[in-house]
């Protein structure tokens, strides 16, 4: 199995920007994609960024495109979102999850494994 813990996440002003990190650990860990989601309350969970093993490969909600970057870096087991120009609509827990999947597709209900969340919060 795989452990996934985010962190990075807290409050900042519309147009901020943040960075939240994704410590990956366990077994063959560079063979799994990495995806990013998040959940409002009342909302659904949905798919914010993917990130194929090999991080040549990326995908975006349209939400968040020109926004938002995924990035990993394998040597040390940890993806990242870096997310700039954040908006009221971005309040979330943001969630890591990894699939046995090599590309950048991460489907929501097909994740094997997610982390617990870190919470981001954009107001003024």
């Amino acid at each position: 199995q795989l452990r996934l813990v985010e962190s990075g996440g807290g409050l900042v002003q519309p147009g901020g920007s943040l960075r939240l990190s994704c410590a990956v650990s366990g077994f063959a860990v560079n063979a799994y994609s990495i995806g990013w989601f998040r959940q409002s309350p009342g909302k659904e969970r949905e798919g914010v960024s993917c990130i194929s093993t090999s991080g040549t490969s990326t995908n975006y909600a349209d939400s968040v495109k020109g926004r938002f970057t995924i990035s990993r870096d394998n040597a040390k087991s940890m993806v990242y979102l870096q997310m700039n120009n954040l908006k009221p609509e971005d309040i979330a827990v943001y969630y890591c999850a990894a699939s046995r999947n090599t590309g950048s597709v991460c489907p929501p209900n097909g994740m094997g494994y997610w982390g617990k969340g870190t919470l981001v919060t954009v107001s003024s």
